[in-house]
């Protein structure tokens, strides 16, 4: 594992350096991170990027060379750095598992730990777990749109440098995508690699026949042609069938399928569809590519496209329409006389008004099991699990809803580490896909609607709200 412990902004070591120099690096304090707004105007998130985050945090050190590349700064006393040498992290993370369903304005982690430790790592922690959660939201639109078929992450050439594109692959399959093009994603993260083959080497044949052929017998248990180099239907799917003809009479494999990767999608699949089916190729698939995303997808489903997988590259592993996540890091709380005590941030614009306090977070369901809401609470509330308990807008003071007591609950925040030592094992990417996929399930299809989703309720508890009410009032 690399050291990222460099990986920060500037501001968050010079306040690192001011709170050793003030007497602070043994206050406690608690940050939250959270978004703001779904990216795409959707209606929910995935959580990805927690294990990446693990590794860096449970490496941080400031090596000598990191320490001798500060001094040049000429910015740190020599105290600050002599601190800086020896800081690792003793505090506690608890965040919620990789592939939960999250929303707007709940902690996707909550850091309670020494105020430099806490500072430190917020960059870093943004910087991880921002890219891969928009990335996993936007395969598990992507897989929503197409409706149960395969979706292939396609994007290594296009993604913004190695290392995006390996966390890029990996979000895409926490998200829902059966497998990825990068074959380094491949043998570091063992998700499933698939590929065919690019117009180079069909362009590289005396003719597009000679370039199948040539294909199937090198591999011919795996015999996938791409066909729109020349014209779909005049060349390409007419060579591919006779090739699928040699490969079935000679016992030696098939034609599993055949890419369109340009044109009239829909138009093509169907009269590709035709041809197959017509020379007795009803078993070969066709897998459509050529800058497709959700929409488009959902577009072709529209136009009964007979297109059986997705290649999905540029506009998944980017998230084209909307490339940042917009998560934050707030100071919610800090140690006073030996109680944490409750901190927020006004604005002007009430959507960056934080919710105080250290938190939990539950998650009602329905006696069918569905998601119902949210809640936040204070970390040492106990409401009475038999009585309906009534919930409060986090910015609309007028506006309440109750939940009923036959409701299920579960705690979505959950230990990662405690006084600096790792208490959880992350699972293995397999299993994080499923949590997506049962996470999804259990989230009615209005809420993953592209567009115009409905609204999921994130509420605080009535004792949260009253804190928050109270602190906004005597905030100056």
């Amino acid at each position: 594992m690399r050291n990222l412990t460099l990986l920060t902004d500037l501001y968050e070591l010079t306040m690192v350096g001011g709170y050793f120099v003030s007497g602070k690096k043994d206050q406690w304090a608690n940050f939250d991170y959270f978004f703001r707004r779904v990216p795409d105007d959707g209606g929910f998130c995935i959580a990805a990027g927690l294990e990446q985050a693990i590794d860096y945090i449970k490496n941080i050190r400031f090596a000598e060379e990191d320490i001798a590349y500060l001094e040049t700064l000429n910015i740190f006393p020599a105290d600050v750095l002599e601190y800086l040498s020896k800081l690792r992290f003793t505090g506690n993370l608890y965040a919620v598992p990789e592939g939960t369903a999250i929303f707007p304005n709940e902690p996707i982690a909550r850091v309670t730990a020494p105020l430099p430790e806490a500072q430190l790592i917020e960059s870093a922690l943004l910087n991880i777990m921002n890219f891969q959660t928009l990335i996993a939201t936007k395969s598990a639109r992507v897989c929503i749109a197409a409706e149960g078929d395969p979706v292939i992450e396609f994007g290594l050439r296009r993604a913004h440098g190695p290392d995006a594109a390996l966390g890029a692959a990996r979000a895409s399959f926490i998200g829902g995508a059966m497998g990825t093009s990068n074959l380094w994603a491949g043998k570091m993260l063992g998700i499933p690699v698939r590929g065919t083959i690019a117009h180079s080497w069909i362009e590289s044949f005396p003719s597009e026949l000679e370039a199948f052929r040539a294909y199937a017998k090198i591999y011919p248990k795996s015999c996938l042609l791409l066909v729109d180099t020349y014209h779909t239907l005049r060349s390409g799917v007419p060579n591919a069938i006779q090739i699928g003809r040699e490969l079935r009479d000679n016992g030696q494999g098939k034609l599993i399928g055949i890419r369109l990767d340009s044109g009239d999608l829909a138009y093509l699949s169907k009269q590709c569809r035709k041809m197959l089916d017509e020379n007795g190729f009803q078993q070969t698939k066709i897998i459509a590519s050529s800058d497709l995303d959700e929409w488009l997808i959902e577009s072709l489903k529209k136009q009964e496209a007979k297109i059986d997988t997705w290649g999905v590259g540029t506009r998944l592993v980017t998230s084209y329409s909307c490339p940042a996540l917009g998560g934050v890091y707030k100071l919610t709380a800090i140690a006073e006389d030996g109680e944490m005590v409750p901190k927020i941030k006004r604005s002007d614009n009430p959507e960056k008004i934080t919710n105080p306090g250290v938190k939990r977070l539950v998650r009602y369901y329905d006696q069918a099991g569905m998601m119902r809401g949210d809640v936040l609470f204070l970390e040492n509330e106990t409401p009475d699990p038999d009585k309906p308990i009534r919930v409060f807008h986090a910015v609309l003071p007028h506006v309440s809803k109750s939940y009923p007591a036959d409701f299920g609950r579960e705690e979505l925040l959950i230990p990662v580490f405690l006084n600096g030592k790792r208490v959880y094992d992350t699972p293995p990417i397999g299993k994080i896909q499923e949590n997506t996929k049962r996470n999804l399930d259990r989230l009615d299809c209005e809420f993953k609607r592209l567009q115009n989703p409905h609204l999921y309720h994130v509420s605080l508890s009535e004792r949260l709200f009253r804190v928050k009410q109270e602190l906004l009032m005597n905030a100056y």
